[in-house]
């Protein structure tokens, strides 16, 4: 059995897709050989990070991660993100000659110039020399992989994601949200890059719901108070609220893929959103949302969409199917020794 250690600064407690993602892999690698072993904030020290205190930046110094390293002596090392403890790993990595891939989950740049005043060319020039030092990078959909190429970042690799079609499912309790209908939803970090006044904004019947938490979630409420805001939900909880709901509403341009989507639609809910990167990746094509530059207009649509469509849809995109997608670009990287050590 092969040992791949994930390094990721983004873990518990935060609810993101990037959490969610991780967390999958390591619970669908020893079905395929394989054991993750996870270098997270956990067990180090942290500072809340600017502009996002709910994030939680391990303090460490790269001797110290080396140290763990050493002692773990894993067949591959994944860096899934590109805070302290990816750098520490990524550092390791090279200096010990070792083959190591990453993935690119988040849009920095953009995130960055929606707070402070940098421009998005400079960060991407620096996430790109940040990736482009390992053996390959993994994006989720293939309009990331088309931007990212087109800013030179090189090997580039597939790597999607899935949902819990077992937990994410119609009708598990219909009735959990006590409003009127029809119920529109959004779920995700409630902050700048989400766009989220777009959807709340919207002159819509019925009523909005918005479950998640983030550093806009007071000002927001503060704004519109006739939304309900439920704050962070994880689980049956958020599996209730989901199915509750009438469509699900994702005003972000920011996102690389949008797992939340594919909870949605496994839920039964048609999604409403822009025709942009993420959105057009996940539900473009598939029947089981509406992408329009009128959001308004995608929403009143896409709530005829018959449930069952939606749900189709959704159970095309496994974990088990996302995990082998890793691990075989991780086996590609190696050769045959890492084949045979998971075989």
């Amino acid at each position: 059995m092969s040992r791949i250690l994930i390094a990721s600064d983004a873990w518990h407690p935060q609810i993101n897709g990037v959490v969610r993602t991780l967390e999958r892999l390591g619970r669908h690698l020893p079905e395929l050989g394989s054991t993750a072993i996870m270098l997270t904030p956990d067990g180090f020290p942290t500072i809340p990070c600017p502009t996002y205190p709910e994030i939680r930046l391990a303090v460490t110094a790269p001797g110290s991660i080396a140290r763990r390293l050493d002692a773990i002596e894993p067949d591959h090392v994944h860096i899934a993100t590109e805070g302290p403890i990816g750098f520490a790993a990524r550092r390791w990595c090279i200096k010990s000659h070792r083959l190591f891939t990453t993935s690119y989950h988040t849009r920095f740049p953009e995130y960055l110039a929606a707070r402070l005043p940098i421009p998005v060319d400079w960060t991407y020039n620096f996430l790109r020399d940040f990736h482009n030092s390992g053996a390959g990078c993994m994006v989720a959909t293939p309009s990331i992989e088309k931007e990212l190429k087109a800013r030179g970042f090189q090997n580039l690799m597939r790597w999607s994601r899935g949902v819990d079609a077992d937990m994410f499912r119609p009708g598990r309790n219909p009735d959990a949200l006590d409003l009127p209908r029809p119920i529109w939803l959004y779920v995700g970090r409630v902050a700048v890059e989400k766009n989220i006044d777009a959807f709340l904004d919207l002159d819509l019947p019925g009523s909005k719901v918005v479950v998640g938490d983030g550093p806009a979630l007071e000002g927001l409420k503060r704004s519109h108070p006739e939304v309900s805001f439920l704050g962070s939900k994880v689980g049956s909880e958020l599996a209730d609220i989901y199915s509750a709901s009438d469509c699900f509403v994702f005003p972000s341009r920011t996102d690389t893929f949008g797992v939340v989507m594919l909870e949605a639609m496994a839920s039964g809910l048609p999604v409403a959103a822009f025709p942009v990167a993420g959105p057009s990746d996940v539900v473009g094509g598939t029947g089981g949302g509406v992408l329009d530059e009128d959001l308004r207009a995608a929403a009143m649509r896409a709530i005829e969409i018959p449930r069952e469509v939606c749900r189709s849809v959704a159970l095309r995109s496994s974990w088990q199917s996302a995990t082998r997608q890793f691990l075989d670009n991780v086996i590609g990287v190696h050769g045959w020794e890492m084949a045979r050590r998971v075989a």
